[in-house]
C-alpha cells in the first residue's frame, strides 16, 4: 500500500453549478498545481463511486432519491445557495466514494493491530460539510467526511472497525451537518474551527453535544480578522491535546481553506503558511498515535489560494 494516497474523479468537473463560487475551476486548480509538485508525494487514485447503502447510513433515502431525481430531471436549484446539474449526482457519489475509499487505505491492517499510520486525502466537489441527514444546503449534497466515517466505525470483511473516529474541520464556515449528524455519538470527537457570525449561523462555544455525545463536540468559534496565530494556536494547544486524549483509531480533517486571507467569501486572514502548520501539527498527532489521517476537501473559493495551501 502507498504511504500517502489521494483520491480524484473526473466526475467533479461534471457538477455544473454555473457562475457560482463553488465551480469546478476549484478542482482544475488543484489538480494542476499538484501536477506541477508532483502530487506532493502523494499517490493520485481514480475514486469509485459510494454504494448507496453508504450514503444511506448517514442520509435519509428520501434525501438521496430527491437529489438523484433533480439531477436525473435536469438539475436546478435545491436551496438558495445550492444547485445541481444532470451530473451532479454521480459527481456527489464520487466525492462520498473517494473519503471511503481513502478511509479503507488508511484503515488496512491486521484484525489484531492498529491501522497502519499512513495519510490520505480526497479531493472531490460537491463538498458536504453542511449537508444535514435529510436535505442539501452551503453548496453540499451529501456530507462526505461524516460518510466517512460513519464507514470507519462500521466492521467490513477485511477490516475491524474503528472505535472511535475523531473529525477535525477547519473550515471558515462550520460544519453543521457533521455537528448535528454526530451530535449524540461519543465515538466521533467534533471539533470546529469556523469564523463566527458567518454561515450558517451555527456553532456556538456552548454547544459541546447532547446525550451520550455530550463532551463529544467541541465549537471554537473566532472573529473576523482571525489568522495564522489563532488557527494555528486552537490547532496545536486545543484540537491536538483533546485528539491526544480522545485516541482515535483514525483522524478525518474536514479540510476547508476559505479561511485563507484572499478567501473572498469570509473574513479570516489564514496564510499558505497557516495552513501547512496545521497540516503538520495534526500530521504529527496522527504519527504520535500511529494512525491514519486523512483530508476531506471542503470550501475554498479563492482558486490561486486553494490549489496553494492543498500544496
Amino acid at each position: 500500500m502507498a504511504s500517502a494516497v489521494a483520491f480524484h474523479h473526473p466526475s467533479s468537473l461534471g457538477h455544473d453549478t454555473g457562475a457560482h463560487p463553488e465551480q469546478p475551476a476549484r478542482i482544475a486548480a488543484i489538480l494542476g498545481a499538484l501536477e506541477e509538485a508532483d502530487w506532493a508525494g502523494f499517490e493520485p487514485r481514480e475514486s469509485p463511486a459510494a454504494d448507496r447503502a453508504l450514503v444511506e447510513a448517514v442520509h435519509a433515502p428520501e434525501h438521496v432519491e430527491a437529489v438523484e431525481s433533480i439531477c436525473r430531471a435536469g438539475g436546478g436549484p435545491l436551496d438558495l445557495d445550492t444547485v445541481c446539474s444532470p451530473g451532479s449526482f454521480d459527481a456527489a457519489l464520487h466525492a462520498a466514494g473517494g473519503a471511503v475509499a481513502m478511509v479503507d487505505e488508511l484503515m488496512q491492517g491486521s484484525e489484531t493491530g492498529p491501522a497502519r499510520p499512513a495519510l490520505g486525502a480526497s479531493l472531490h466537489r460537491p463538498p458536504g460539510h453542511h449537508a444535514v441527514r435529510t436535505r442539501a444546503m452551503g453548496f453540499c449534497l451529501f456530507n462526505n467526511v461524516a460518510i466517512a466515517a460513519r464507514h470507519a466505525l462500521t466492521p467490513t470483511p477485511t477490516r475491524p472497525g474503528a472505535s472511535r473516529v475523531m473529525v477535525l474541520d477547519w473550515d471558515v464556515h462550520h460544519g453543521n451537518g457533521t455537528n448535528d449528524l454526530f451530535h449524540a455519538d461519543p465515538d466521533v470527537l467534533f471539533v470546529s474551527i469556523h469564523e463566527s457570525p458567518l454561515y450558517p449561523g451555527t456553532g456556538a462555544a456552548g454547544d459541546v453535544g447532547s446525550g451520550a455525545g455530550v463532551g463529544a463536540t467541541v465549537n471554537l468559534p473566532v472573529p473576523a480578522g482571525s489568522g495564522d496565530e489563532t488557527f494555528r494556536s486552537l490547532v496545536e494547544h486545543v484540537a491536538v491535546p483533546l485528539g491526544r486524549a480522545f485516541r482515535p483509531d483514525l483522524l478525518l480533517v474536514s479540510a476547508g481553506f476559505d479561511a485563507h486571507r484572499e478567501d473572498p467569501l469570509a473574513g479570516c486572514a489564514v496564510t499558505d503558511e497557516g495552513y501547512a502548520a496545521m497540516g503538520a501539527a495534526v500530521a504529527a498527532l496522527a504519527a504520535e498515535l500511529g494512525i491514519g489521517l486523512g483530508f476531506v476537501l471542503e470550501g475554498g473559493y479563492a482558486l490561486g489560494a486553494l490549489a496553494r495551501s492543498v500544496v
